[in-house]
């Protein structure tokens, strides 16, 4: 193993960062490092969150700044104040021996005027939101004409918050002569183009495949039908007695429900999105982060930039809509050399997706078999007598009530005693679990013919309803809109929803075809975005027959209705596939 000393690390800093524990470099550090030390080279580094990327840039930053220049020479950009955060106390921490070495952390929902007064006292090192860091760039009061070193950390991140066009403004207001350096998890072609336009032949260093998952983490998938989502996740809880875990969920509504029934039923756990005021987050995060929380449920968004170590899991309590995401959620486990599990709770609808993942992070994914309630108790019963196994036992305090105990208990054998102990903190489980049912969902043969159809219709056999409705991509119409939509309309948030086609002026989707009534009878008469919904199922069209033309005002799937639209069908939508609505246009209302 490579130790820091031999990268070339300055005697001060390699001083404050053994008091971190640090020892031996990790791969990216290995490889970045030296580059960054010995050359002006450009740098894409694609690597996994928890790496080390922040010691890979930071380390030879600290060493490169002169601390006699009282002006900004690094500008270090992060997609959220918590990352923006963590980035500035890190590199604090690593210049703890560097003798006055400024480093300040710029990012929104904080007071502007005391970063400005840290500005003008002169701050060696900028690390910012991209947001926050514009606005202090308009309004003149960042100087970032002497930048030396530019980072874009977590880029991919920070182009799919929308910070695009911010980006675009800072990196036009930096010299011509710096050097830039692009950190990312994943390469999507809007990250590919800001390394174009923006950087000067970079060198590239992928550590472990290039948009792959971490080698650290086992990926499982359960296949559940969609009303026991909730009740696979409390089996999964239940079954890892010691979990660290966030759970992701799809929508801000569907995570405040999941975390309020957890602790409705008992457990460790808090809710973490858009709703929350900064100060609710951060109380919120503090608690995670000291593990007085053991499950954090959270959206996408509202997770970006949380830097927590030592996450036993990753839960997808829904699979996000764009694949990469699933990239970051699971990077979120088995960091630094520990190993992790990323868990998908699949409904029937969405299994042909796992192998789309499999694709992209080039991993295999394993099929688990949902706990039983008997695997939950002997898994419960047997933490529970492990714990009392190596509890310390303050011997001096507890010797002077002992002889009233073993009076009190004298009438008790060992078997009897040790019944009444398990019994005393075990009885929830084995009341709870002891009728169970059994949660897994054979894998049908449907779901072989889905996979090779690559989510093309099958016939009556298939539990879900088409419906259409008259609302599109010109009215704001998104899927997850849509789902929201259903969602709000019917005041039920299990509403399994399948496949959705997003057309310019109407949208077709597919639920659960018991709650057909329910759907139709919420969303007609319902306004979205000033327009009153209508929708209706949509009929086969008689073999053979049909107007090809096809009516957009009834509905109709026509050629050009099928040339205007974008299938939502998740199998595609990221391989470059085609999608499925011209196999469906045998369907109209």
């Amino acid at each position: 193993m490579t130790k820091f000393a031999d990268l070339g690390i300055s005697q001060d800093i390699l001083k404050g960062i053994s008091e971190l524990g640090f020892e031996e470099a990790m791969p990216v550090q290995q490889e970045v490092i030296p580059v960054l030390l010995e050359t002006n080279q450009d740098i894409v580094a694609l690597a996994q969150t928890g790496t080390g990327k922040t010691a890979a840039f930071g380390l030879p930053i600290v060493q490169q700044i002169t601390i006699k220049n009282k002006y900004p020479q690094a500008l270090i950009l992060s997609p959220t104040r918590e990352l923006c955060v963590q980035i500035a106390k890190d590199l604090m921490a690593y210049s703890k021996h560097v003798n006055g070495l400024k480093v300040l952390p710029v990012y929104g929902g904080a007071d502007i005027n005391a970063q400005i007064r840290g500005l003008r006292m002169g701050a060696h090192v900028i690390v910012a939101t991209p947001g926050r860091m514009l606005d202090l760039i308009k309004r003149k009061n960042a100087d970032i004409t002497n930048v030396q070193t530019v980072v874009l950390d977590e880029a991919d991140e920070m182009l799919n918050m929308g910070f695009r066009d911010d980006l675009n403004d800072i990196l036009e207001s930096v010299p011509d002569e710096r050097r830039t350096l692009l950190f990312s998890a994943t390469m999507p072609k809007e990250v590919a183009a800001i390394a174009k336009n923006y950087m000067s032949k970079p060198q590239e260093i992928t550590v472990g495949k290039k948009n792959a998952g971490a080698e650290s983490v086992k990926h499982l998938f359960y296949l559940v039908h969609a009303r026991d989502r909730y009740l696979a996740l409390k089996r999964i809880a239940d079954v890892n007695p010691d979990i660290y875990a966030i759970v992701f969920c799809r929508t801000r509504m569907e995570t405040k429900e999941v975390a309020e029934w957890l602790i409705k039923d008992g457990y460790s756990a808090d809710a973490l999105h858009g709703d929350l005021s900064q100060a609710q987050r951060d109380h919120v995060m503090s608690r995670f982060r000291h593990k007085n929380i053991q499950m954090l449920v959270a959206t996408d968004v509202a997770a970006r930039g949380l830097d927590v170590n030592d996450l036993s899991h990753v839960i997808n309590y829904n699979l996000p809509d764009d694949t990469e995401a699933y990239t970051h959620r699971s990077g979120r486990t088995g960091r630094a050399g520990k190993t992790g599990v990323s868990v998908a709770i699949v409904h029937l609808r969405e299994k042909y997706r796992i192998k789309d993942i499999e694709k992209k992070i080039n991993k295999k994914f394993e099929k688990a078999d949902i706990p039983t309630g008997k695997e939950v108790c002997k898994k419960q019963l047997f933490n529970l007598v492990d714990k009392m196994e190596h509890v310390e036992i303050d011997h001096e305090e507890i010797n002077g009530f002992l002889p009233e105990i073993y009076k009190k208990l004298e009438w008790l054998d060992k078997e009897d005693l040790i019944k009444r102990f398990v019994s005393l903190e075990f009885n929830r489980f084995l009341d709870y679990y002891k009728n169970a049912p059994d949660l897994n969902v054979p894998d049908e043969k449907d779901f072989k013919q889905q996979g090779r159809d690559k989510g093309k219709r099958r016939g009556s056999d298939d539990n879900y309803k088409r419906l259409f409705i008259n609302v599109g991509k010109n009215h704001g119409l998104n899927a997850q809109r849509l789902m929201g939509l259903v969602n709000e309309s019917t005041r039920d948030r299990n509403i399994p929803i399948g496949k959705i086609d997003i057309m310019k002026s109407f949208s077709f989707f597919e639920i659960d075809q018991q709650y057909t009534d329910k759907v139709l009878g919420g969303l007609n008469g319902y306004s979205f975005e000033g327009v009153k919904v209508n929708s209706e199922v949509a009929k086969e069209r008689p073999s053979g027959g049909g107007d090809r033309g096809g009516n957009r005002d009834k509905g109709r799937r026509s050629s050009g209705a099928r040339s205007e639209g974008r299938s939502y069908d998740r199998s595609k939508k990221k391989s470059g596939g085609k999608s499925d609505s011209g196999k469906r246009s045998r369907r109209r209302r």
